[in-house]
């Protein structure tokens, strides 16, 4: 399985890819030049449990310190990653 990214001016994603097939989705929609609003995380049924919501999340946090952004995590299973872990919080807007 890997993470890949997709992106363009006004949207993105980070989904999970096993066997050429997307189990997992994480959308973002941008907010400006340097910030990025996570919107959505979705992952297959038949890999619930798995921490791919968890891989994806940190995908998005690498990619916001890589390119010095900043993330609002409105999803819930965003948000409630970023509450319980604050070693995320140099990210956060």
């Amino acid at each position: 399985m890997e993470v890949i990214q997709k992106n363009s001016d006004k949207h993105g994603s980070f989904e999970v890819i096993d066997q050429e097939k997307s189990v997992a989705q994480m959308t973002y929609t941008w907010a400006g030049p340097t910030k990025f609003i996570i919107d959505h995380t979705e992952v297959d049924a038949d890999y619930a449990g798995k921490g791919l919501g968890k891989q994806m999340l940190m995908a998005a946090v690498a990619f916001a310190r890589r390119d010095h952004l900043k993330i609002m995590p409105l999803c819930p299973f965003a948000k409630s990653v970023f509450d319980k872990d604050t070693t995320l919080a140099d990210v956060l807007f």
